[in-house]
């Protein structure tokens, strides 16, 4: 009604919608506070409610669904929110990681820096391993996560954690891109430290640069995409209860 008032008076469109005067006059006036948190509350449970996988949304993802549907409002007005009513979500930590540092292999600079973000496609890409217990035994998944975008552009799986299952990844990930010449960063695992791996990165033009020993958030954006997997799909299943076959399904959707 607003935009149209320079075609029609007040009056007349009220009259067109069947709508009183009084109550859109009422509508233009700023919303009482408890009616504003009311409503979000509202749009937060529709969000959480759209989708199965969405129970498990924190208050980021929250802020970011919010704004698709125009929705403006503060990272802490929404955590407040939702601490309030009890959506908030406790985190699952695993803090012990699985690959084992090559102490007699030549290490790599840390070239990201904990600086995750990149102007344009295949400039930076990370990777890492994580395992995922199945009924049939522990299935290890090998990712690749591109800075631009946080795309996975590459993974494998398979039932152990050699040097091959991080090959594969990559060259999966580089034939998906046809690409060559990016900072490819790792913890400093010996599957990541092998000579083999680092002849498939030299053959592709990859330079390589890897975390600090002990020092998990040098490659804080990996390991958040796995948390995020994790909570998200696999906790929620319980993969233990499902062979390797149908656990790896899954994680291929996703």
């Amino acid at each position: 009604m607003r935009e149209r008032r320079d075609q029609w008076t007040v009056k007349e469109m009220c009259e067109v919608l069947a709508v009183s005067e009084s109550g859109y006059y009422r509508s233009l006036k700023p919303r009482p506070k408890q009616e504003q948190q009311q409503l979000l509350l509202v749009r937060i449970k529709d969000i959480i409610e759209e989708h199965e996988d969405n129970c498990n949304y924190g208050v980021q993802r929250i802020v970011l669904a919010l704004s698709q549907i125009e929705i403006t409002t503060s990272y802490s007005t929404v955590y407040r929110t939702m601490k309030k009513h009890g959506l908030l979500k406790k985190v699952k930590r695993h803090p012990n990681g699985i690959t084992r540092e090559d102490a007699a292999a030549q290490k790599s600079e840390n070239l990201i820096q904990r600086d995750f973000s990149a102007s344009a496609p295949n400039q930076k890409w990370l990777s890492d391993i994580t395992e995922v217990p199945c009924s049939d035994g522990k299935l290890y998944l090998s990712a690749v996560l591109d800075c631009f975008n946080g795309e996975i552009v590459g993974l494998a799986m398979d039932d152990n954690m050699r040097k091959e299952l991080c090959i594969q990844a990559f060259e999966n990930a580089c034939k998906a891109r046809n690409a060559r010449g990016m900072i490819y960063h790792s913890d400093r695992g010996s599957q990541f430290t092998s000579h083999t791996f680092r002849e498939h990165l030299a053959k592709r033009n990859a330079i390589q640069s890897m975390s600090g020993t002990g020092r998990c958030y040098d490659n804080a954006r990996m390991e958040s995409f796995f948390a995020t997997l994790k909570k998200e799909k696999l906790y929620k299943i319980n993969t233990e209860h499902y062979p390797m076959a149908y656990v790896k399904s899954i994680i291929f959707r996703y």
